[in-house]
């Protein structure tokens, strides 16, 4: 899968900066801390947790090459001394008893293994240590999923997608409790609710799924002209529905803690 355009999702990523703001609202922090924010993107949640730690310091976490020099050039100079940045895949990642707290929004749900996730993220931490994070979950984009998967069918598409694999896995809250608490967790939360998204047009619509939803879909056509006729039947299908442009998320959060 082609690496993100960091460029753009800086540009489109609203929705994930504004479901962002009260996880990061949930986690309790005196400002001292060290914490760990894995799936970084290119820093605009960053940004607002590094604002809570006047003492303390953020380590932040992707494995995208291009989101890590976007949050470094969008952090660095100002932050310096209270960021670092590292390139890292979140259900491995290279530290251990470290971290006072992780945050993460919408990053989970690219990591297919979560028994794996957790055990590493519990790995992280310091003892007594909190998990305060959001993805996608559950019945997550349903409808323009099953709409790619019919377009991955079509006749026009289908010689593509031989090889397709889905690179998600969106999970309920209750599957989500039973593997934090198989990865030594405790004190564990978990729920989840719709946050639909409304694009106002379609350039706005074409443009989030170009470089959000569809990056998996889009890499395995091999020319310009496909993707565009991929993108440009997804944004017709959409026009038509009932709330033109909208796009069904539902996030699955999840607070737990490392017994101390």
């Amino acid at each position: 899968m082609r690496d993100w355009n960091a460029t753009a999702y800086h540009r489109v990523s609203n929705p994930q900066t504004e479901w962002g703001s009260p996880v990061l609202a949930r986690l309790p922090l005196a400002g001292h801390e060290l914490v760990l924010d894995v799936g970084c993107g290119t820093g605009r949640l960053t940004e607002r947790l590094i604002e809570r730690l006047p003492r303390g310091r953020v380590i932040a976490v992707d494995r995208s090459a291009s989101m890590i020099a976007s949050a470094r050039e969008h952090l660095g100079a100002r932050y310096a001394g209270r960021v670092s940045f590292v390139q890292a895949d979140a259900a491995a990642l290279p530290f251990a008893g470290q971290a006072d707290a992780v945050f993460s929004t919408a990053t989970f749900h690219w990591v297919l293994d979560h028994e794996r996730l957790f055990a590493s993220i519990f790995a992280a931490l310091r003892p007594g240590g909190r998990l305060v994070a959001q993805a996608g979950g559950g019945p997550n984009l349903r409808r323009i999923h099953e709409r790619c998967a019919a377009l991955m069918a079509d006749p026009e598409f289908a010689a593509h997608f031989q090889s397709w694999k889905s690179p998600w896995e969106f999970a309920d809250p209750e599957t989500t409790r039973t593997r934090l608490r198989g990865a030594g967790f405790q004190t564990i939360a978990t729920d989840m609710h719709p946050s639909p998204v409304h694009q106002p047009d379609a350039p706005a619509f074409r443009e989030f799924v170009e470089h959000v939803i569809c990056r998996p879909h889009l890499s395995y056509l091999p020319t310009p002209a496909l993707r565009d006729r991929f993108l440009d039947r997804l944004t017709d299908l959409a026009a038509n529905d009932p709330t033109p442009f909208e796009l069904d998320y539902w996030r699955l959060n999840l607070d737990a803690q490392r017994p101390g």
